[in-house]
């Protein structure tokens, strides 16, 4: 069975981080099968904190749910090198039932490729004598093809010179058509062997499982003619001596069209749709040879096995989510509208954190909570429900998340205010690196909202930080696909929260939904620090009773 991958939503924070994490460890403890913890975008300051803190790697990223090639169930035939003979070739190809085959440098870079029809076309067309000699076949491979052995001269020279002749006359007529360099194919008789010797053939075949004698072994090693010798007849020699060509001469070596590992299956389809080509070569990442991928391939493809964490919206999913296949869903918010094809586990609790769920699910199962593991699950607790502070906690939180720290070996009240502040450090990052630090996006009846949140212990941080948002927010406004822009400034321990807001609207929406005396731009929403009981729920009422 193919992995399943364990992903939280874009824009991770440290719950859809953590909760990834510790979900994959818990599945594969449960079912020994393989689950792959991911994220959907960038570590956050906190999370990397985290991370760090319990010598953890980040999860793989992954940007992307549409099938890939990689998804595809392509053959991982050999290929070939470009001097094999074409018999050698042809034999492969029978043996994996292949029509196409990639010729490969020592590296596996696809040098050129080679079909039936590529060696079908050679041999139907005429070919003159000399034919053999362009291609440069080693005499090796010459003797390889009809069965037959190098008995003088060195077998990895090549036929470079000459045309190929049948010495079916009398010695006295050979010297008529028989010249310098050329491969002569023949019978026992040691007067035509001689002859062909004397008139300076390159190499000469000796047929029908004849051996040549001393004296012509001697004379053709001195005057460097190369002797063959095989069981087969001179028809038959004849009729295969063609077969022994490298592959280089017929490949194809321009227009290969080849697929990465990493393209998706949409892109390959559009490609290959308008091509007459059976087969494709498909490389990984460095470029080298993996296998050989037909258009049938693209007709059934597995779909990625996905659980979700930490969310349940299609607008927070990552993309591709359509063309995988979900098969569970852990959350603690409002349940959406992401689609299954089957029905799913999917556990939803109103709790402060998704990582609170995960951790009562390790006790159902009777699965021990390593400390490694407690101290991610502790941090995503802390993190989503601010120590404590936020109206989403509740008494399960607090209560696993204590007792998770104790497992961990940290003090919770220290270790939480060293997160928050390695989360909090907005200073030195952009306007786009702070909007998108934990930036989601909704839809209410017909208007389209984002709701950023970032959190700090310090207020004078935070003021800095709005004198530099709003304008950001005015300018991203009409490139971002959404009617109103929202971002929560929220002050962790003085836990209040300033709300801006730009959009056609957006001013109506936040009175309506709070009933504060606002600025054109901004609200302060004092003991507010959720936004997702706080502050979406209150908006989204608003703007369904317009």
């Amino acid at each position: 069975m193919k992995a399943t991958y364990v992903i939280g939503h874009k824009n991770p924070d440290t719950d859809s981080v953590c909760s990834a994490i510790c979900y994959a460890f818990l599945k594969h403890r449960l079912t020994g099968e393989e689950y792959i913890p991911c994220r959907a975008g960038e570590i956050n300051g906190e999370t990397a904190f985290v991370l760090e803190h319990f010598h953890v790697a980040a999860p793989q990223l992954l940007t992307s749910l549409e099938p890939t090639i990689a998804d595809v169930q392509f053959r991982s035939v050999e290929g070939i090198s470009s001097t094999l003979s074409l018999k050698r070739a042809w034999e492969h190809m029978r043996d994996h039932n292949i029509q196409t085959v990639p010729i490969l440098t020592k590296r596996r870079k696809i040098k050129g490729l080679l079909t039936l029809g590529d060696q079908a076309r050679y041999y139907m067309e005429d070919q003159d004598p000399s034919s053999l000699a362009k291609a440069k076949p080693k005499y090796s491979s010459i003797a390889d093809t009809i069965h037959g052995e190098v008995v003088v001269g060195d077998p990895e020279a090549q036929f470079s010179k000459g045309k190929v002749v049948v010495a079916a006359a009398n010695p006295d007529l050979m010297e008529e058509y028989i010249a310098a360099n050329d491969m002569v194919i023949m019978g026992n008789r040691y007067d035509s062997q001689f002859s062909a010797i004397e008139m300076d053939a390159g190499c000469i075949i000796v047929c029908l499982g004849a051996k040549v004698t001393k004296t012509i072994s001697k004379l053709a090693s001195e005057k460097g003619c190369t002797v063959i010798e095989t069981p087969l007849d001179t028809f038959s020699v004849a009729k295969l001596i063609n077969q022994s060509i490298p592959v280089s001469h017929i490949m194809r070596k321009d227009d290969i069209i080849s697929f990465g590992l990493d393209d998706t299956v949409a892109d390959v389809r559009a490609t290959v749709s308008k091509l007459r080509v059976r087969y494709f070569p498909i490389t990984d990442n460095d470029g080298r040879y993996v296998g050989l991928m037909s258009q049938r391939n693209l007709l059934d493809i597995e779909r990625r096995r996905v659980i979700l964490v930490d969310h349940n919206e299609k607008g927070q999913a990552v993309d591709g989510i359509r063309s995988a296949e979900v098969v569970e869903v852990i959350d603690h918010h409002r349940i959406d509208s992401v689609e299954t094809m089957n029905p799913i586990y999917f556990r939803n609790q109103p709790l402060g954190c998704t990582a609170t769920i995960i951790s009562l699910m390790f006790g159902e199962n009777n699965i021990e909570i390593e400390p490694t593991i407690a101290g991610l699950l502790c941090s995503a607790i802390i993190s989503d429900t601010l120590m404590f502070r936020s109206p989403t906690c509740t008494e399960v939180d607090e209560r696993v998340a204590r007792r998770l720290a104790e497992k961990a070996g940290i003090d919770i009240e220290k270790y939480a205010l060293a997160m928050f502040n390695a989360g909090s450090r907005l200073g030195k990052k952009t306007p786009d690196e702070i909007f998108h630090l934990d930036c989601k996006a909704f839809k209410a009846e017909k208007i389209r909202l984002t709701v950023s949140q970032v959190t700090s212990v310090s207020s004078r941080e935070l003021a800095k930080v709005k004198d530099k948002m709003l304008p950001y927010m005015e300018e991203l406004l009409p490139t971002s696909g959404m009617d109103m822009l929202f971002l929560m400034l929220t002050n962790i321990f003085e836990e209040s929260t300033e709300l801006l807001f730009v959009g056609q609207g957006a001013k109506g929406i936040v009175q309506a939904a709070f009933e504060p005396e606002c600025g054109e731009n901004s609200v302060s929403l004092p003991k507010v620090v959720s936004r997702k009981k706080q502050v979406l729920g209150p908006l989204m009422e608003a703007i369904e009773m317009q």
